[in-house]
């Protein structure tokens, strides 16, 4: 019992996730003035080093 509680609580927050994102692209389609929505890993270098295997570009930081 404990197992299906488990996997609907996840299922549950997986679709308020999409929800959330859905909601946040649908604003930046309206309000065109605050840019797009950033995507989660766009743009988001900050708090590695130079030694983060170089995923980040140059010049981005």
């Amino acid at each position: 019992m404990k197992y299906l509680v488990a996997i609907a609580v996840m299922l549950g927050l997986v679709f308020v996730w999409l929800a959330v994102q859905t909601a946040a692209r649908r604003f930046a389609a309206r309000h065109p003035e605050f840019g797009p929505a950033r995507e989660e890993g766009e743009e988001s270098c900050g708090g590695c080093s130079s030694s983060c295997g170089g995923h980040c570009e140059r010049g981005a930081h």
